[in-house]
């Protein structure tokens, strides 16, 4: 058995999964009747709507199938996720990739598997539609085409969700998306009396590469940031884009002191990637915080706007006002 690699993009995958706000839900009818409808399309007894957690697929939708996740590890899906078209295995046991899996030598008994990858607007892949058959078995050219349309049945529902709370650059929440996370998050530190903590990221020459060089670059550098937040900070963070040069992270249970180590984290990510990335622009960073205090933060739009007087004090320049633009 080969245990499935990690995509290149697996934070911002994870990110834009979580985002979705979909993982452990209930069943859906507008998913259920597309695998309901794959399985008697293909005649096969098990169709899924599959969604590759870290180190589980979770199973939004399933047919034939007791069971509501499965280790990532034994995964089909987290091999199909590594690339754009179908994966199709005929027989799994004549596969090196799943000959002794246990989900081939035991329950379910696996041996023919095709799974769709799913992908959302901003391109990362969160999991599969398949079907799945206890015996070997081929797929015609047509069938596969059949399959990819079903795929784009669970796309388009996954997408409704997605372009109303995630930004489309970098798949991270955008202002609505993270406001709506936090309100939540600080409700519960209220009722916790738990401490929490903003920080407001902005990218202060993010102007400059936009106007010297478009907005494929400057988009490119808010990736960038991106993938260093998500990296520099705990799962556990809310990590969103609030404007186009403003990213956020609202971190719970840190007080303003706690916040230090994984800022100066972040801050020197930047600072190794300036100094050796081979990039034709250096980030500009400046980080502000503030500590929630339940008496004084209504909401966190007011936490928000706080941090944005820092900025206005430090004359940072950056478009914090603004909502976050798309590609």
């Amino acid at each position: 058995m080969i245990k499935p690699p990690v995509p290149v993009d697996e934070l911002l995958r994870l990110e834009t999964l979580r985002n979705l706000k979909i993982l452990d839900t209930d069943p859906e009818e507008r998913f259920d009747r597309v695998t309901r409808l794959a399985r008697r399309i293909f005649g096969t007894p098990i169709a899924l709507v599959s969604l590759v957690d870290s180190d589980r697929q979770w199973f939004k939708s399933l047919q034939g199938l007791e069971v509501s996740e499965t280790p990532r590890d034994v995964s089909f899906c987290g091999h199909a996720i590594l690339d754009d078209k179908p994966m199709v295995v005929n027989d799994a046991q004549a596969d090196k990739r799943f000959d002794d899996n246990p989900l081939v030598t035991q329950d379910p008994h696996i041996r023919f598997y095709a799974g769709c990858p799913l992908s959302a607007p901003d391109g990362s892949k969160l999991g599969t539609l398949c079907i799945i058959d206890r015996e070997p078995r081929e797929l015609s050219d047509e069938d596969l085409t059949l399959l990819q349309e079903l795929g784009q049945m669970i796309e388009e529902e996954l997408a409704v969700a997605t372009m109303m709370h995630i930004d489309s650059v970098t798949g991270l929440s955008n202002d609505v998306g993270f406001s709506i996370v936090a309100k939540h998050l600080l409700a519960m530190c209220k009722r916790t009396e738990a401490a929490a903590t903003l920080l407001l990221i902005n990218i202060s020459n993010l102007h400059l590469i936009r106007g010297f060089m478009g907005h494929e670059t400057s988009d490119r550098a808010a990736i960038e940031i991106a993938q260093l937040l998500l990296a520099s900070f705990r799962d556990s963070d809310i990590v969103g884009r609030v404007a186009e040069g403003a990213f956020a992270v609202l971190l719970s249970g840190s007080k303003l002191d706690d916040i230090e180590t994984a800022r100066d984290r972040f801050l020197n990510r930047i600072s190794d990637r300036n100094e050796h990335a081979d990039m034709a622009f250096e980030l500009e960073i400046a980080c502000h915080a503030v500590a929630y205090h339940p008496d004084k933060h209504d909401d966190i739009e007011s936490l928000l706007n706080e941090a944005r007087m820092l900025v206005k004090e430090n004359d940072v320049d950056t478009d914090t006002t603004d909502e976050a633009k798309s590609a």
